[in-house]
């Protein structure tokens, strides 16, 4: 089976080096008799996919370059939240690469703890795209509460004065620019009924 090693360390962890990853991965796959096809290595946060070597072994993955990612643990692939880290391990299976945690060893996508793994990570993840959500409309009631305008400020135009001056005879890009407005709210609004 041909492989791949993504290894990471953060840049604020001080003295820390993705060798020590990289030998027991290593290792491993020569254990395993896996040819090793390329090692991929950030040395920055895992807090975004934003990694040039993260976003190169996808790219190399989306090619079918290798078969499986081995990676020394699941935060050192990826400290997004569960959501994301879902997504970036669907995406990896959508390619039809598998994946492998050296230090999780229930963390394997060939493995027997593979849909419960997956189907356990889904339920957290719901949970925190909902938790999400209630602090989202928590912050917007306290904002209201308070007198705060949310989202797009209303038009201050009549549509009946749209209608008198595409009646004079002015193009909708003229008329928006008079009133201070898109074209696309002009268009709208001389849509609407008066």
């Amino acid at each position: 089976m041909k492989i791949a090693l993504y290894a990471r360390v953060s840049t604020k962890d001080k003295g820390q080096e993705t060798e020590n990853q990289l030998v027991q991965l290593r290792d491993f796959a020569a254990k395993q008799g896996w040819q090793i096809t390329r090692e991929y290595i950030d040395r920055e946060t895992g807090g975004t996919a934003d990694r040039a070597q993260f976003q190169a072994m996808f790219a190399d993955a989306s090619r079918r370059k290798f078969d499986l990612v081995l990676f020394w643990s699941l935060d050192r692939l990826s400290r997004e939240g569960v959501l994301e880290t879902l997504q970036h391990l669907n995406r990896l299976t959508s390619y039809g690469v598998g994946y492998k945690s050296f230090t999780e060893q229930y963390l394997d996508s060939c493995g027997i703890f593979k849909d419960a793994v997956i189907g356990i990570l889904a339920v957290i993840a719901k949970q925190e795209r909902v938790r999400l959500s209630e602090r989202t409309k928590a912050g917007l009631a306290i904002a209201r509460s308070k007198g705060r305008q949310i989202g797009r400020p209303r038009l201050q135009v009549q549509p009946a004065e749209i209608a008198r001056l595409k009646a004079q005879g002015h193009s909708l890009r003229a008329i928006g620019r008079q009133l201070g407005i898109g074209d696309g709210s002009v268009r709208r609004l001389l849509a609407s009924p008066a």
